[in-house]
């Protein structure tokens, strides 16, 4: 092991030490009962890398103390192994330490030996009891998030492969957390050791580079905080001005993954003014833009409106007389306990509290998390980390004000859900800046979304469980599928199942399918096949994760079978057409509708045979195709092409083009009329015309062209309509 390696690792005499420098009160005799039962225990186990294995809880407990949390999560964080990796049981602990301690063990130590189909699966379980755990105290994440970074700090020893593997799990999973709880030297630490293991070069590299420049960056900044104090130091008595150097990983997303120069990034040396007072704060941004320049469009105010994760804070990049670009930060003291130490702030500068005041208010995302995570799959839960708890997040406003925290990349149906199910389910478009948009458009802060909803009538649509960013909108929308539509969930479900069984040549005989299928049915928490069918129809179950399971378990029971001669003569069956469309009367072809003109089921279609992106289908009507294919550039690229007569769950976008009497409510009348029949709306414009008249543009989800002209039919008894046609 390295020297290196050595310097993370701290006894219990230290972690002593610790404790008499702290503020806090400990409960030293209980800390000492705690430290004597894991020596005890773990005895002479060592580490991967030889050290006994008693000095990694007592370095955890090292970081806890420094993050100020009490004596209950340092007594936990010494026996957090100990049920683990020893012959003590939970029930033994919990009868010597009492239920709280037990309780904060329990939800730092792994499952037990349950068999899982897969790593992932395990992993997600794994994260989900954690998250349990921690929705009732939040010391169960605050110790776990400890052992994570002693761990990555003393990996080196481990292969890279299973470095790998760790630093990607805590990149995906712990550092998120860390982030969304507000404990930046953690969350930063951690992210920089995982870009060390998973891109040694790339991290290398922005190390050298910082390196280079450390004595001119050093030489600057402290002339700016001198600078700064000078101007500050008559009107405010109690200022403290210190530097700031962006992290590794900060600047890594920059450079690899924006494109930038370091020199392009402004914040990566900053100077932070730390003060008592929000009008303080204030003051000293006014005299910060009288001194130096500020560069527009990059100043933001965290403290009128916080980030997610409690984190409050004036940043502004300005230019100094040298005319380099650097960014300062204001905030008052108790902003800079939380910022550093998120919410174990609460413990370390607030004494005398109980785990169950203003935390609760703190702990409702995690508690949202777990609802909206309730009836998915369990390996949902690592990708709602990745998605909801990403750092990048965007900040939108409703027309009376409201402040909606979204992580980059929501659309306005997220909007919608975020405001209330009910705002969501009867959605029927959006406004940003009073502007009509499109229903995937992404939102971007500070905008202002209005909702637009049926008052009767409305849902929401199947499709869009692919335009939604937040697990919390797909969640809502799939609870009012499974509530709502069981019957149409069923027929759903059962028919991705068949197609499914078809293309991995399954079959099993009807009477016995519920019997084959009776373990996957039990796993995935349903009762009944119709429960398993409609689960899969609303998106509560993802085929594609199961299957592997199914094919493995059908050929363990009928492969025999399927082995012996069985030669029965039958008339062909007409199989159904994957794709909708048969090419020279063969199904299985890469197919693709053409944008100048929405085929759609019922239209004389044909096909051309793109270069490497398989058949494009058209209109026989269409422009772009020849009246003649015999005089065509290359008529044997034109193929003859047909519907199926067994076209299922197919959809296709098609755009009508209306011509109407301008009048108010009309386009209200319109989307009603569109929401009543079910329809989604990829698209909706309108304009004034001459003369009274309004032209509208609408792109819709239709099934057949009888459908279309169903759709037409409602459409042209509003009042007004003077023409719809098909563009």
């Amino acid at each position: 092991m390295s020297e290196n390696q050595h310097k993370y690792y701290q006894d219990y005499n230290e972690l002593l030490e610790l404790m008499d420098k702290s503020e806090h009160t400990y409960n030293k005799e209980l800390i000492e009962r705690a430290y004597r039962v894991a020596e005890k225990m773990h005895g002479d186990q060592r580490r991967a890398s030889g050290i006994p294995y008693i000095l990694h809880p007592t370095s955890v407990a090292c970081i806890l103390c420094e993050l100020g949390m009490d004596s209950e999560s340092i007594a936990a964080a010494l026996m957090h192994d100990v049920v683990e990796d020893t012959p003590v049981t939970l029930e033994e602990i919990t009868k010597q330490f009492g239920s709280e301690i037990g309780g904060l063990i329990d939800g730092v130590t792994k499952l037990g030996k349950i068999p899982y189909s897969s790593r992932e699966e395990q992993q997600a379980e794994n994260i989900r009891k954690m998250l349990i755990a921690m929705s009732n105290d939040i010391r169960v994440i605050i110790i776990k998030l400890a052992d994570r970074l002693h761990n990555m700090r003393t990996i080196e020893c481990m292969k890279e492969q299973h470095r790998r593997d760790k630093a990607l799990e805590v990149m995906e999973v712990y550092a998120p957390i860390a982030h969304r709880l507000g404990i930046r030297a953690i969350k930063e630490e951690l992210e920089d050791l995982s870009i060390r293991y998973l891109d040694p070069v790339g991290y290398a590299e922005i190390e050298k580079k910082l390196e280079s420049k450390s004595k001119d960056r050093v030489r600057f900044v402290s002339e700016i905080k001198q600078q700064l104090y000078d101007r500050l130091k008559d009107d405010l008595k109690d200022v403290y001005i210190e530097g700031r150097v962006k992290s590794i990983h900060g600047i890594y997303k920059k450079t690899y993954m924006k494109g930038k120069t370091m020199d392009q990034i402004y914040d990566i040396f900053a100077v932070r003014v730390i003060v008592d007072t929000v009008p303080d704060c204030y003051n000293v941004l006014g005299v910060a833009h009288d001194m130096f320049k500020p560069l527009p469009n990059r100043f933001k105010d965290y403290i009128s409106t916080p980030k997610p994760n409690m984190y409050q804070s004036l940043h502004t990049t300005v230019i100094g007389k040298e005319g380099v670009p650097f960014e300062i930060q204001i905030r008052t003291w108790d902003m800079h306990y939380t910022a550093e130490y998120g919410i174990a702030a609460h413990w370390k500068y607030k004494e005398g509290v109980t785990k169950k005041d203003s935390l609760d208010d703190r702990l409702v995302w995690i508690r949202k998390m777990l609802e909206n995570q309730s009836d998915n799959d369990s390996t949902d839960i690592v990708r709602t980390i990745k998605m909801d708890l990403a750092p990048e997040e965007v900040f939108v406003f409703t027309p009376k004000g409201d402040v909606i925290d979204l992580p980059a990349g929501a659309t306005v149906i997220d909007v919608a859900y975020a405001i209330h199910s009910e705002v969501g389910n009867r959605m029927i478009g959006a406004k940003v800046d009073k502007r009509i948009v499109p229903i995937d458009y992404k939102v971007r802060t500070g905008e202002i979304i209005e909702i637009l909803t049926a008052k009767e009538n409305g849902c929401p649509k199947r499709d869009w469980l692919n335009i939604v960013k937040t697990s919390e909108a797909k969640s809502k929308i799939r609870l009012w599928f499974k509530r709502e539509k069981r019957d149409e969930n069923i027929t759903e479900g059962k028919a991705q199942l068949e197609a499914e069984f078809r293309r991995l040549s399954i079959h099993v005989p009807e009477k016995e399918l519920e019997e084959f299928l009776s373990d996957v049915i039990r796993r995935q928490h349903c009762s009944t096949l119709e429960d398993f069918y409609a689960s899969i129809g609303y998106g509560g179950i993802q085929l594609w994760r199961i299957l592997p399971h199914i094919k493995e378990e059908y050929f363990k029971k009928y492969a025999d079978k399927e082995q012996q001669p069985n030669v029965v003569v039958t008339e062909p069956v007409k199989k159904k057409v994957s794709s909708g469309v048969c090419i020279n009367g063969v199904d299985g072809y890469l197919i693709k509708y053409s944008k100048c003109c929405n085929p759609l089921p019922g239209d004389e279609i044909i096909g051309f045979i793109t270069r490497g992106y398989g058949v494009s289908i058209h209109k026989r009507s269409c422009s772009n195709v020849p009246r003649d294919i015999s005089k065509a550039e290359e008529p044997d690229r034109w193929v003859k092409a047909e519907w199926s007569e067994q076209i299922e769950h197919e959809t296709f976008q098609s755009t009508l083009q209306i011509t109407a009497t301008d009048r108010t409510g009309l386009l209200a009348d319109v989307t009603n009329q569109l929401s009543a029949m079910h329809l989604f709306i990829h698209n909706l414009y309108s304009r004034e015309g001459k003369n009274g008249m309004a032209y509208m543009e609408v792109t819709i989800t239709v099934n057949s062209i009888n459908h279309l002209k169903s759709v037409i039919g409602r459409l042209s008894g509003i009042n007004g309509i003077v023409s719809i046609g098909r563009n």
